[in-house]
């Protein structure tokens, strides 16, 4: 683990989103730990689920894949689990490192109760358990609509930013995690590649590349390359005297021409363009 969390400060505000929402809230770190909860226990649907090898197999990959695709978002990513049931997670960022995630969870989010359940059961169908007995424990579950999921999203994105804020997780100090991630906000912009850092810090790029992902979810040349094309928006934005040229240089882009392919495809706009619209 790359991190650090307060679990006493998190049961705290955990307890809070619970009170307003209604709905389970839970902390995962950057291996996918399930840290601390609220309430503790998981609907009695999920526990049902979970009472199989099949459904724990398929609890453990959704959250796989649900946190993946997170990890690529700055807001809440929303989406239906294996199950059918509705979900919410947010990543948390410490800096520009993916120290874990935050997932609402366990909700029935279907206007028409008779659909959702027929829904739910096709969902289920290989999993070996009572449908009967199934149904029933939906009735434990947060029965919402989308407006609201909409609006516990939007809650969620908040308090992560306010987990963040006020340092109930953070990254290990002195670790090795801690160094490459100060290392790079620091070099960033400098001809730095993966070999520069395995000589720096005295690792293998397997080492290297595990990390990286670990704290970016990205390999160690995409993290860096945002990092330099978000440091050109802000030039762009406030260096309206500054060539694009000199630009692309000063954020470690050697190749102009590659600077305006890649700024171009990530911004959805050239340069030029992007700093007119500022």
């Amino acid at each position: 683990m790359v991190s650090v969390f307060n679990i006493e400060q998190l049961q705290s505000l955990l307890r809070d989103f619970y009170r307003i929402s209604n709905i389970r809230i839970t902390v995962f770190d950057s291996d996918l730990t399930e840290l601390v909860s609220y309430p503790e226990k998981c609907a009695p649907f999920c526990q049902i689920i979970r009472g199989t090898k099949a459904g724990r197999l398929a609890c453990a990959a959704c959250d796989r894949e649900a946190c993946a695709a997170a990890s690529k978002r700055t807001s809440a990513h929303i989406y239906r689990c294996h199950a059918g049931l509705t979900e919410a997670i947010m990543p948390l960022w410490v800096d520009n490192a993916l120290v874990g995630y935050l997932l609402f969870g366990h909700i029935f989010a279907y206007e028409d109760e008779n659909a959702g359940w027929e829904i739910i059961q096709k969902c289920c169908e290989n999993y070996p358990v009572d449908k009967e007995r199934l149904r029933e424990a939906l009735a434990g579950s947060p029965h919402v609509t989308d407006e609201y999921i909409l609006s516990a999203a939007q809650i969620l994105h908040a308090t992560a930013s306010y987990l963040v804020m006020q340092r109930m997780a953070k990254l290990q100090e002195g670790s090795l995690a801690s160094k490459l991630d100060a290392y790079i906000n620091t070099h960033f912009c400098e001809d730095i590649t993966a070999a520069t850092l395995c000589r720096e810090f005295g690792i293998g790029r397997t080492k290297l590349y595990k990390l990286s992902d670990q704290l970016y979810g990205k390999g160690i040349a995409e993290h860096i390359r945002t990092l330099r094309l978000n440091k050109a928006k802000q030039l762009l934005s406030e260096r309206e005297l500054m060539s694009i040229s000199d630009i692309a240089t000063a954020c470690g882009f050697a190749d102009y021409n590659y600077f305006i392919a890649v700024f171009s495809t990530q911004a959805g706009i050239s340069p030029g363009a992007y700093r007119k619209s500022r």
